[in-house]
């Protein structure tokens, strides 16, 4: 039997992603036992300064790009989020975002809303044809959907979105995901 070997697998150690959309939360983020972040914040004059700050923590660092201000969803915000800000990765639900990053050999995550059953037949065509590294699925309290994606794409799944405790953290890891992302500080040292 082949053994599938994907990059986030070996970088998530804990199973918590602190998504971080607010400024104080980079030092808590930092306080906590989350090694990795989803920056869901900044423009091209903060951006570099959070991700060093993070990383020099030892924070794998994903930036959200539908996110930061001040930079168009095109090839020359790769390459600027590539040459100044040098993040672990990105985030976005643009497929043709996923696809310029994966040529400057960033780590991707694409994020998919599952709304309806045709979200989830339209989200595994869109990562088959974009190949991003993982997927986000939000809101992340939905294991069936969950399911259906870990089984149909073998790509690591992270959820996020609506998860407020410890048991629907669990729920999620166990219908397949890899990791859970969250803002809710509360729960990143969720001890898993």
């Amino acid at each position: 039997m082949t053994s599938l070997f994907f990059p986030m697998d070996d970088i998530i150690d804990s199973q918590v992603i602190a998504a971080i959309s607010s400024e104080n939360q980079i030092q808590e983020a930092i306080d906590s036992s989350c090694n990795v972040a989803f920056l869901l914040l900044g423009n091209i004059l903060s951006l570099p300064h959070y991700v060093t700050k993070l990383k020099e923590s030892n924070v794998r660092v994903f930036v959200h790009m539908d996110l930061v201000e001040g930079l168009s969803n095109d090839r020359s915000a790769i390459k600027f989020i590539v040459e100044k800000v040098k993040p672990t990765g990105i985030i976005t639900t643009k497929s043709y975002i996923i696809k310029i990053a994966k040529k400057y050999n960033l780590l991707t995550v694409q994020r998919l809303f599952i709304i309806d059953r045709n979200a989830i037949t339209k989200g595994l065509q869109m990562v088959s044809d974009s190949k991003p590294d993982a997927i986000e699925l939000m809101p992340g309290v939905l294991p069936k959907a969950i399911d259906q994606f870990a089984t149909a794409s073998h790509l690591p799944i992270i959820v996020g979105g609506l998860i407020d405790t410890k048991q629907e953290i669990h729920v999620a890891l166990e219908t397949g995901a890899l990791a859970v992302s969250m803002t809710s500080n509360d729960l990143w040292n969720a001890g898993l």
